[in-house]
Parts: C-alpha cells; structure tokens; sequence
C-alpha cells in the first residue's frame, strides 16, 4: 500500500476550486434560454482574444476541428501538402486529413521535442522536387514549450507556406516574451478537460489577426454561412456551445494564476530531479507553460511501474509515434530524415503529475519516488 496517492491531473479540483463561479455561470445561461452562437460565446471569444493577444478568436467543438477550420480556411485542399510532426496527438494528423490535404511527417528536436526546422527544409525542399504542392506548417508546441519560431517563420517565408501554431498544449507559453499564437497566420487552442485551459468537455478555438480570415473561419464553422442558411463556402458544423463559454470564461479568469503555479512545481522539481534523471529542457526566450512535465528514461516503462506501486501517477506522451499507427503507418509521407529522435522519445518520455491543484507534500513525495526508484 502506497502512502499516498499523487495523480497525474485533478479535474474535480479544477471544478471545486471555482464551483460557485461555474455554476452561477452554468444557470445564467440555462435559465437565458440561448445556448449555441449567442452572447456568452462572444464575450468569451472577446475574453479570449484579449488573453492571447491577437485581435480575434473564433469558438468551435474541439481543438481538432479548430485544425480543421483553420486549414479550410486558409483555402488548403485537396493536393496540397502540410508539414508537421509525428510525435504529436494523433489529432494534428487527423485534422489534416479532415481537411482532404496530405500530411508531411518531420522529425523533432531531442532536446524539446518540437519539429526540428533543419529537418522541416530538408522535408520542403524534398516534396518540391518530388513535384508536390507544399501549403503550410503546422508547428506543435509539445508540452507547453514553444517551436523555433523564429527559424520556422523564416523557411515559411521562403517557401510560400501558411504558418499554423497548433496550441493545443500550450496556453500561457511565450517565445521572445509574445505569447505563442502571436506569430503564425493562425493558432488553434484546445480546451480539452486536461488543457491548461480545459473546458468540462470538448471545447476549442482558433486566434487571429486576420479579420477576413476570422471571418471565414466563423462562417466555415456552421455550414459555411456568412447569412443564416446560406453557404457560401463548404462548412462543417463544429461550434462552442453557451454553457462551455461561459464557463471558460470562468476559467480564464484564473488561468496565468494556475499557469504560474505550473512553472513553481516544475522549479521545484528541476532542483530535486537535478543529475537523477533527464528533466525538460528549456530553450533561452522561452517561458515553458508545463502543460506536462516530461522526463526521459532509458528504463521508462520499469520506472512508471514503481511510481505506480508508490501511488504515483504518470504518462506516456505519446507511446506510438503517429507514422507507426495501425490507421498511418505505411501510407504517410516522411520527410528524407527519418524519424530516429521522434521514434527515440516514445521509448524514452514520461510525464510527472502537473497541475495547478498538487500540494508541496504532493511535488516532494514525487521527488523522493523519482529519486528512490532511480538511484
């Protein structure tokens, strides 16, 4: 019997810890009787585009239909080809496909698991030759940690391709002391329970500054409507309903607060970690925003193990890189540089407990479990 027990995530927490709040917010919205497309959606986009920092923000489903939006709306088709990485929820892959475009799989950097920009040109320049359509990037921010965004900015620039900023994990990040979604043509959020920002159900978003493009994404989302019934362009029906914006703009309220609380148990655990195990890595302009803490064994699989057997929840984030998926595996496209780090981090990474809700008996019992089991 362990002799206490630290889970990898606590929603109930999350709930309890604004419960009047969100219930308040839950029977405003009940009692309105307006609960798709009303106010409560565009206060919270509002909200939303103040906290990121951009000039618009469009509520949808989930974030992977935010993906998909945001390619359809950028006018990606059928044809063109969108680079992006295989160590990645299977949601980034999916998307595009949705979207009837052809993904491009590229390795990642060891050090922060993000697409590897080097590798991402090699990738471009290769499908060019082939006599492909390169469209646009995708770049993951993995864990909270931001991509390159300089360098893949750059090879956007050159080559004619959309910049994407998939989000998804990493609300609160910030890369030269912007905020991540700042710097693409378009970002995408999800508020999937566990996020950062996490809704209390699927929910998403995608952030801009491109008042056309806002637009076009806002009509693609409800059946391609820019006039009630009308379709203009082919849509889907993928909107953020009144009860989860009204209670993400709850949670916003507290989100830098609980992004802050991240960043202390990750401290915290870089110093009792330190020269014990391989913890995250930190590029120099980049504010991590711990969406997961993620540490790297050689004996991984022996080491969830024993944190199990102490009460001690992790992750593997993720076990299977996308292109060796039964659905993908065979018939997606890899850049020329092959997959070797992409395919060393699923045998090697693990994710710690990290949320804003574990205790400082919590992070030093994870210290000592991580430090018995490893030395």
């Amino acid at each position: 019997m362990s002799e206490r027990n630290v889970a990898m995530v606590d929603l109930k927490a999350t709930y309890q810890a604004q419960a009047p709040e969100l219930d308040a917010a839950v029977k405003r919205v009940l009692e309105s009787g307006w609960y798709v497309l009303g106010k409560e959606l565009a206060a919270f986009e509002q909200a939303f585009a103040r906290w990121s920092t951009t000039n618009h923000a469009i509520g949808v489903g989930n974030g992977t239909d935010a993906i998909v939006v945001a390619l359809k709306g950028l006018g990606v088709s059928e044809g063109d080809s969108v680079f992006t990485v295989s160590h990645t929820a299977v949601a980034t892959v999916a998307a595009v496909e949705m979207a009837n475009a052809t993904p491009v799989l590229v390795d990642i950097d060891a050090a922060t698991y993000t697409i590897d920009p080097a590798k991402l040109e090699e990738a471009v320049k290769a499908a060019k030759a082939s006599g492909a359509r390169p469209r646009a990037v995708i770049a993951v921010h993995l864990y909270g940690h931001a991509c390159d965004l300089a360098a893949i900015s750059d090879i956007c620039r050159r080559h004619d391709l959309f910049l994407i900023e998939d989000c998804a994990q990493a609300h609160g990040a910030t890369i030269g002391g912007k905020r991540v979604g700042t710097v693409g043509d378009v970002a995408t959020f999800s508020f999937y329970p566990t996020k950062n920002l996490g809704a209390f159900g699927d929910g998403g978003a995608i952030t801009t500054n491109d008042k056309s493009l806002a637009e076009r994404c806002g009509a693609i989302r409800q059946y391609g409507w820019f006039k009630h019934y009308l379709s203009d362009v082919v849509g889907l029906n993928s909107r953020l309903d009144e009860i989860h914006a009204a209670m993400l703009a709850v949670r916003l309220i507290r989100l830098d607060a609980e992004i802050a609380i991240r960043r202390s148990v990750a401290s915290a655990y870089n110093q009792g970690l330190a020269g014990v195990i391989q913890t995250p890595v930190v590029r120099p302009g980049v504010e991590h925003a711990y969406h997961l803490y993620v540490v790297r064994s050689g004996t991984r699989d022996a080491l969830a193990q024993a944190l199990k057997a102490k009460g001690i929840g992790t992750g593997v984030h993720y076990p299977l890189p996308v292109h060796l998926q039964k659905a993908y595996a065979g018939r997606i496209a890899l850049g020329p540089s092959g997959m070797a780090e992409t395919e060393r981090a699923a045998r090697e990474v693990l994710s710690l407990p990290m949320h804003a809700f574990l205790t400082d008996e919590d992070v030093a019992y994870v210290i000592e479990g991580v430090n018995a089991t490893v030395r």
